[in-house]
């Protein structure tokens, strides 16, 4: 998908035409009415009149045009409530009805979506993030990928004053946008192919289009560094494990690095103590968080940013083989501490533990890790939100801001 800021006001015929309201908004006072030919001004006002369209939140309707494109109303809900969730919410709805439609190209007035306390930039770059991420679809194992449809381009209209924030922002966006359905890819791939190997191989292929260090450390390689946690949730598996360092230096080299650690369960069983079967299909999901770890060092390498950052995924396979680890077995994990498996489904925390020793090497400024642990975080929280712990405040109120 390609994302612009544009200043000047025009129509191709295969462009739709994107025209957003309030509630109670006059239709005629929409920026992109004066596009619009007399017969199709007529239907937009019909449609208003008789009370087709009321511009409640996420309404979308959809009306032919001559040409090739199409004019979409999409409603904004009440003004007073308008926020960044539901600019939010809005764009992703455009983008899915218009793959629905089979739109290739939209154009939309950026000052539509302006949120009060939010800077140009941050709301083009929220904006083309999620429309990015409503576009997504995975294709891979498809019989004909080639009927799979998405909208080619989106053109932001915005003033001269706003382009360059805009521009910046969509930019960004777009970046994001296309890291996040990385890990989405990586996280569709069926827990038969993707094995530990077959991640960092992903890993060593992101590293190598987005220019920053990978190492692979092997099954021997990790038996030297003694780290006993990995190899004994690894030993059920016929999937050796892998333990995945990604480096990026684009800090000053005497700034200390940020360092991530990403859970890297490429299929989890829960070992002895196995899963129910109901849900199992869905575990090759369960090494997402180091998914978003080789998404995120992708993102970052892309975007050029100023820091120094380190990935860590240590990646492994859960199965209950006859050499795998028991209820009641000890562990002796790379830091010398022995870890008690009272329950070899807790196999992601087991694993992390030998990460987080490792990431002491690189004397980090912060350490963040990111998994799949448990699925009493979505009993508690749903999915609407993420658990969150740290021992920092003031690193909370940060990660907290950024959503």
């Amino acid at each position: 998908m390609k994302i612009s800021a544009i200043t000047k006001l025009s129509r191709k015929a295969s462009d739709s035409l994107v025209l957003a309201y309030f509630a109670k908004e006059k239709f005629s006072s929409h920026l992109f009415f004066k596009l619009l030919k007399n017969s199709e001004k007529r239907l937009v006002e019909q449609y208003f009149k008789n009370n087709n369209f009321s511009a409640k939140q996420n309404e979308v309707k959809v009306l032919p045009r001559v040409g090739q494109g199409k004019i979409l109303l999409v409603g904004l809900g009440e003004k007073g409530k308008w926020n960044l969730r539901r600019a939010v919410l809005v764009a992703r709805q455009i983008v899915v009805v218009a793959k629905a439609e089979k739109i290739l190209q939209l154009s939309l007035p950026f000052d539509n979506f302006v949120v009060v306390g939010v800077t140009d930039e941050r709301l083009g770059q929220t904006v083309a993030e999620n429309a990015v991420m409503a576009n997504y679809e995975f294709t891979q194992y498809r019989t004909k990928p080639e009927k799979v449809f998405s909208v080619s381009s989106i053109n932001f209209f915005t003033l001269a004053k706003s382009y360059q924030a805009v521009q910046k922002g969509t930019e960004i966006g777009l970046i994001m946008g296309e890291q996040v359905n990385l890990a989405r890819d990586l996280g569709n791939i069926p827990g038969g192919e993707m094995t530990p190997k077959l991640l960092a191989e992903k890993a060593r292929q992101a590293g190598k289009q987005n220019k920053f260090k990978v190492r692979i450390l092997d099954v021997t390689e990790i038996k030297r560094l003694k780290m006993g946690a990995i190899l004994g949730v690894a030993k059920g598996s016929a999937e050796q494990p892998r333990f995945i360092i990604m480096e990026y230096n684009g800090g000053k080299k005497s700034q200390r690095p940020l360092v991530f650690v990403g859970k890297g369960v490429t299929f989890d069983t829960g070992g002895l103590n196995l899963k129910p079967g109901k849900n199992m299909n869905d575990m090759h999901l369960d090494m997402l968080g180091g998914a978003a770890v080789i998404a995120a060092l992708s993102a970052i390498a892309k975007l050029k940013l100023p820091a120094n950052v380190v990935g860590l995924v240590p990646a492994v396979e859960n199965m209950p083989g006859n050499a795998g680890y028991r209820p009641g077995d000890l562990l002796r994990s790379m830091s010398g501490k022995t870890i008690e498996i009272q329950n070899t489904d807790a196999e992601g925390r087991v694993i992390l533990a030998d990460a987080l020793t490792y990431a002491e090497r690189f004397n980090p400024e912060v350490v963040l890790d990111i998994a799949t642990l448990t699925g009493a975080c979505m009993v508690a929280l749903g999915l609407q939100a993420s658990g969150l712990m740290t021992t920092s405040s003031s690193l909370q109120a940060e990660l907290m801001a950024v959503g």
